[in-house]
């Protein structure tokens, strides 16, 4: 028998929606075909080569199948389907999900071939049919002759095989990939719970997995064209198992047309948000779905929905804190009686309620701690707050100054970022600024950079400060050979070259390098590798021609041996001291750009830093931050920083004078006396 062809008519708009598609995205507008066409039982299954990798995806249904007389109209259009919003399936009366028949070509964003195996009930018989598409030419599509058999113990539905596949598609049998199954199927399945859907073997199956269930109405939507109103309604879908927490634009249905990227902190919840309106099947049928972030009315719904999301799951903390203490109280280990009589007892409680409950749910089996043990804790907690630590006391403080612009900025962050990630950044920021202050003081002032020793003192700090270099750096080696560093190279790399004799130096027998930063760039070509080797200076070494030609001699040991070798490995030189001579300024001068880089061939490059372009540097990065909280790191503060911080490292380098004059009660670094080595 002949094969019929039949052109098709794509569409270039829908062709481009085919090629976004993700994996589960296609996956799942394959599944609605199924269910479009009344499927109670849809089977995904993956078949593998013997040698291991993804084959064929095969997806079977149980539906009412295609008539053989209606396949080409089927196939031939991409726009124009008879499923439009708010028609019903023919059999089982169920809301139709699809519209503008793209579903079918999502299989293209899986594999190269597919094949629909077609069978449908033809009076007292079954007839069926094969019909064959491939991504090289979506323009055509081959349709078989149809067969009849007596039905038998066979039944109707497709099976869609799809082969020779782009890649190993594991993201469809992943946790993740199934539980992101489930939530756009969710509001379909609790609908509809004669449906049955095996994905590898794995029933989707909402009710296991969801945790709690919400709606609110939210603000209609007024469509600028018709004038029409579109009530929105928002659903919140709490899992028990970890997801991406995102929110879904949704017909009035709550099935997913779109999905908005979205970050949400609101703690531990997990959870889906489902933004529901006919307005969206509007945008879908005019094919603006899309673009749908870009219409001011949807911009405004979707702001809506995610602030009602914040409170929502801060009423929900709340809550949670409430029926804790609740709980304390009735098992009387709360370490306060009676109610709050003052506004100050209120807050002092309402501090405590928030540290203890926290506190709680971070200490493993409080819960179950004896009682008489619990109430120990909890007041031994109460004390502490009250004793007022001069921390706490300035934290309180400042907030209760703070003006009311300023605290409803606090409340507003506070509902995405909680109070302790805010301290944290900012003690980052200013813990920096205080380093930067007096790392700066240590290697300019006159008797201080003449104390500072380079390997036991100064090379031990920057060592424990890689973000001096980029954040993006991470500490390698430190006070390594050149065979060490070889090493790391060869981890970074993942390499399985073998390292059996030592890395020859062009001048000596060893060359030690002081500190290696490295960052690795994966992406999805071979890694692309960066090494920053930095050869420290004591500060009253200025950088000259000697320190320039220790550091070309290690660049030059590198590009002789052929192990360091690798096309997506590059090499940084840095020599850093406080100042630099005629020779270094005489090669910098020659160097293109005239911006500290003295030499640069193949993928290795040579520079002359000053400390004072490295702290200027620093400062620009957290110079924003540093305006934005209004701080400022004074010359005694950040030399306290330092002794605090790297007591061991400065024996002899700080001095009585150089500190301000401290605060009562502070500590004063005093003198102390050391060989110099």
């Amino acid at each position: 028998m002949a094969d019929h062809s039949y052109p098709v008519e794509v569409q270039t708009d829908f062709l481009e929606k085919i090629a976004r598609a993700k994996p589960i995205q296609a996956l799942t507008e394959l599944i609605w075909n199924s269910l479009d066409a009344d499927a109670t039982n849809v089977n995904v299954t993956f078949d593998y080569y013997s040698l291991g990798g993804m084959s064929r995806i095969v997806i079977a249904d149980n539906g009412t199948g295609i008539e053989f007389a209606k396949a080409p109209d089927f196939f031939k259009k991409l726009g124009g389907s008879w499923k439009r919003p708010g028609r019903i399936t023919d059999k089982e009366g169920r809301f139709l999900h699809g519209q503008d028949g793209r579903g079918r070509f999502k299989a293209f964003a899986l594999g190269r071939v597919a094949t629909w195996d077609v069978a449908y009930q033809r009076g007292e018989s079954l007839a069926s049919f094969k019909i064959t598409m491939t991504a090289s030419n979506l323009k055509h599509v081959v349709i078989s002759d149809e067969t009849i058999a007596p039905a038998e113990n066979r039944h109707a539905g497709v099976t869609l095989t799809i082969s020779d596949l782009y890649k190993d598609y594991r993201s469809l049998t992943s946790d993740a990939g199934l539980q992101e199954l489930t939530e756009i199927l969710a509001h379909y399945l609790t609908d509809y719970k004669d449906i049955t859907i095996v994905v590898d073997t794995s029933r989707i199956n909402p009710e296991g997995v969801i945790a709690s269930q919400n709606s609110m109405n939210l603000g209609s939507i007024l469509d600028g064209d018709d004038k029409k109103v579109h009530p929105v309604r928002l659903d919140i879908i709490e899992w028990r198992s970890a997801t991406n927490r995102v929110l879904y634009l949704c017909n009035e249905r709550g099935f997913p047309l779109f999905q908005v990227e979205s970050r949400f902190h609101v703690g531990n919840y997990q959870f889906s948000a489902y933004l529901r309106s006919e307005y969206m099947s509007k945008l879908q049928k005019d094919g603006l779905l899309e673009v749908a972030e870009m219409r001011p009315e949807v911009v405004d719904s979707i702001k809506e929905a995610r602030q009602a999301i914040k409170d929502y799951f801060r009423d929900r903390a709340a809550q949670e804190a409430r029926t804790v203490v609740e709980a304390w109280k009735e098992e009387k280990v709360y370490p306060y009686e009676g109610e709050a009589t003052t506004q100050i007892e209120q807050v002092e409680r309402q501090v405590f309620d928030i540290v203890a409950v926290n506190v709680a749910q971070h200490l493993q089996d409080f819960s179950l701690t004896p009682t008489k043990n619990k109430a120990l804790h909890l007041r031994l907690l109460r004390q502490a707050i009250e004793s007022s630590p001069e921390e706490l006391q300035l934290i309180l403080g400042e907030v209760v100054k703070l003006p009311k612009r300023k605290q409803e900025e606090l409340a507003e962050l506070l509902r995405d970022v909680s109070l302790s990630a805010i301290i944290s950044a900012a003690k980052i920021v200013a813990d920096r600024l205080s380093f930067l202050t007096g790392l700066e003081t240590i290697l300019f002032d006159a008797e201080s950079k003449q104390r500072l020793k380079e390997r036991s003192q100064l090379h031990r700090i920057i060592a424990q400060n890689c973000w001096l270099f980029g954040e993006e750096y991470n500490l390698s080696v430190d006070d390594k050979s050149l065979t060490d560093v070889l090493r790391k190279h060869r981890k970074a790399l993942g390499d399985d070259t073998v390292i059996d004799e030592p890395v020859k130096h062009v001048s000596k027998e060893r060359g030690i390098v002081d500190l290696m930063f490295s960052r690795a760039i994966r992406r999805h070509r071979a890694n692309e590798v960066t090494h920053l080797i930095v050869e420290l200076k004591a500060p009253r070494v200025k950088i000259d021609r000697k320190e320039i030609t220790q550091t070309e001699e290690y660049a030059i040991s590198v590009m002789k041996d052929e192990r360091f070798r690798s096309v997506n490995t590059t090499w940084v030189f840095w020599a850093i001291s406080d100042d630099y001579g005629e020779y270094a300024e005489h090669r910098m001068k020659n160097s293109t750009g005239n911006n500290g880089k003295i030499y640069e061939a193949e993928n290795v490059s040579i520079w002359v830093k000053t400390w004072a372009q490295v702290l200027e540097e620093n400062r620009a990065r957290l110079q924003f931050f540093q305006e934005r909280l209004e701080y400022e790191a004074d010359k005694g503060s950040s030399l306290r920083h330092l002794q605090d911080h790297y007591a061991r490292f400065l024996e002899g380098v700080l001095v009585e004078e150089q500190v301000d004059e401290p605060p009562e009660g502070a500590t004063v670094i005093a003198e102390v006396s050391a060989p110099e080595v």
